[in-house]
């Protein structure tokens, strides 16, 4: 992209798109914001007028990743009703899919080391997100007495971490770590048994 993007207002957004193909190609920490000037067509000082740092560059990423997951994992959710094993199922299925389509978002919400609680709109979206689970939860587990019903964040952090470690182990081609089952199959037989465990859902769902 040229110095064009700039004077056009678009250069905080160029210097964003140059982060994510560069922590793709080298890791959120493989990269300097002079590479990031250069891949965005300006000189390394024009970066500072948009962000102070490289994390706060990556930070900047992530926050767009989330308002993308957030909303995909929203709609994936209803997509799935009325049956809530169904969206649950839904919810993992997007997940796979965001961080396939969106490598360089994916890497810099969960492996950049950048926290959720950086700024109150990244700490938001990602709640968001997260309590798309947690509303399946409430909604699934509503017909068990609640000295037995297990907590929705319980429930929420165990589905975010199954669909996490999928993806992870066998959805981003990992060396050594292929699995004779598609990742989507994983995760959802995972995801069905967890909950009928539980007692979330009738076995026979």
């Amino acid at each position: 992209m040229s110095k064009r993007g700039y004077h056009h207002g678009n250069l905080r957004q160029a210097l964003v798109d140059a982060a994510l193909t560069l922590i793709e190609e080298k890791g959120p920490t493989g990269f300097t914001l002079s590479e990031a000037a250069k891949q965005a067509g300006v000189t390394p000082a024009a970066v500072y007028r948009h962000f102070e740092g490289r994390e706060d560059l990556i930070a900047e990423a992530a926050r767009q990743g989330y308002e993308v997951f957030a909303d995909l994992m929203d709609y994936a959710y209803k997509k799935g009703q009325p049956s809530a094993l169904a969206s649950f199922e839904s919810t993992g299925r997007a997940y796979l899919a965001f961080a396939r389509k969106y490598p360089g978002h994916y890497v810099a919400m969960f492996e950049s080391g950048i926290s959720v609680n950086r700024t109150p709109e990244l700490a938001m979206l990602s709640g968001r997100a997260l309590g798309v689970l947690e509303r399946a939860a409430i909604e699934l587990s509503a017909h068990i007495p609640p000295d037995r019903r297990p907590p929705a964040q319980m429930v929420s952090a165990h589905i975010w971490a199954m669909c996490h470690g999928v993806v992870e182990l066998f959805a981003r081609g990992s060396p050594g770590t292929k699995s004779p089952f598609p990742p989507e199959d994983l995760l959802e037989s995972g995801i069905g048994v967890y909950l009928r465990g539980l007692g979330l859902v009738p076995p026979d769902a």
